[in-house]
């Protein structure tokens, strides 16, 4: 079993897009409640855009490089050993960027809640789901259970 437990410092990501790798570590730990995933942004990349999780809270760690952090007050640079916390809502609203000359490694952790929704401030866009985007359905899931919406916030009814 030893060998095949995730290491976030493996050199194995199951997903890459543009300069972003990724592997869910927690998942494949055989987390249930909790989420976690080991990022690499390449050097001179931008992470996922600012977002802000009405459901989730997330915790990022840093395990190496120089990432710099983007909030709604600003941008901070943070080093290797970092421990951020993002509450819900606009007060957590948060992306990881790189701007070094080399790459960045950092653990994303969170809790594991859905439906969630995701609002991209600097988009002024909104994302609904009631599944984890990159999760396979599960034996017998209703696949009209299934719903990722986007939608421009100002469209949103209050």
């Amino acid at each position: 079993m030893a060998d095949e437990r995730p290491n976030v410092f493996a050199e194995g990501f199951s997903r890459e897009l543009g300069g972003l790798r990724a592997e869910r570590v927690v998942r494949n730990a055989g987390g249930e409640l909790l989420g976690g995933t080991l990022y690499e942004l390449a050097a001179g990349h931008e992470g996922v855009p600012l977002h802000v999780h009405h459901g989730m809270e997330e915790l990022v760690v840093v395990l190496s490089g120089q990432p710099t952090l983007r909030t709604l007050q600003g941008e901070s640079d943070l080093a290797r050993g970092d421990v951020v916390a993002f509450p819900r809502g606009r007060r957590g609203a948060h992306t990881l960027a790189n701007r070094s000359n080399g790459p960045i490694r950092y653990l994303m952790i969170s809790t594991k809640v859905m439906p969630e929704v995701v609002e991209y401030p600097e988009e002024g866009t909104v994302r609904m789901l009631t599944r984890a985007t990159f999760d396979a359905p599960q034996p017998g899931e209703d696949p009209d259970d299934r719903l990722i919406l986007r939608f421009n916030r100002a469209d949103a009814i209050d």
